[in-house]
């Protein structure tokens, strides 16, 4: 429980790191950040602590008594902004294509999914949101090594960078807790917001 993850937010709401619940905790006792519950109050570790536990909320035991456990907090004094840079990854080009093969248009498990290259390496195309889509195996097949014209093949919709901004430079775990999703709605494993080189 101590090692379960919390949410960090700055001072304007915007998530820019997980923690430890431990290290939350902390934060909360040295009065650098605050607990922020399911209505957006916010707690100090005096007034976090004199909250009631019940048997629905996770809670932590301390000496005599138990303390809920926070999922989000807040940081006093830092107002920096996140990144609001768009990683070129798995997950972010799976994301933006919706897990639809840009060829058929059917929706996959991303499993049985993968990437192509509209116009393909081996003909100069590069590595880059505009030249990669999500593609189901047998349309990544037929395609071959043409491009989509080539191979008698319209593309759904013209790829293109997106222009969400999502915070995922952020390392998540793969828990994600409901008092998350007002500040995230994307939870993903490394491999799929891994950065991919562009070229």
């Amino acid at each position: 429980m101590v090692s379960s993850s919390v949410l960090v937010l700055n001072k304007s709401f915007l998530p820019v790191h997980v923690t430890s619940l431990k290290r939350a905790l902390i934060l909360l006792y040295q009065d650098i950040a605050k607990a922020v519950d399911e209505n957006y109050r916010t707690f100090s570790f005096d007034s976090w602590r004199e909250l009631s536990v019940t048997e629905k909320t996770n809670s932590i035991g301390l000496v005599g008594r138990a303390i809920r456990a926070p999922r989000v907090i807040i940081l006093l004094n830092y107002d920096k902004m996140p990144k609001r840079y768009i990683k070129f990854s798995r997950a972010n080009i799976f994301l933006r294509d919706k897990n639809r093969c840009q060829y058929c248009g059917k929706e996959f498990k991303k499993s049985e999914l993968n990437l192509d290259h509209v116009i393909p390496r081996m003909l100069g195309g590069v590595s880059s949101w505009e030249n990669v889509v999500c593609s189901c195996i047998p349309c990544n097949r037929a395609k071959g090594g043409r491009t989509p014209e080539g191979a008698g093949m319209k593309l759904i919709k013209k790829p293109r960078k997106p222009e969400w901004s999502p915070y995922y430079h952020i390392s998540l775990t793969n828990i994600m807790y409901k008092e998350w999703m007002p500040f995230l709605n994307i939870v993903d494993n490394a491999y799929w917001h891994v950065e991919l080189e562009e070229s």
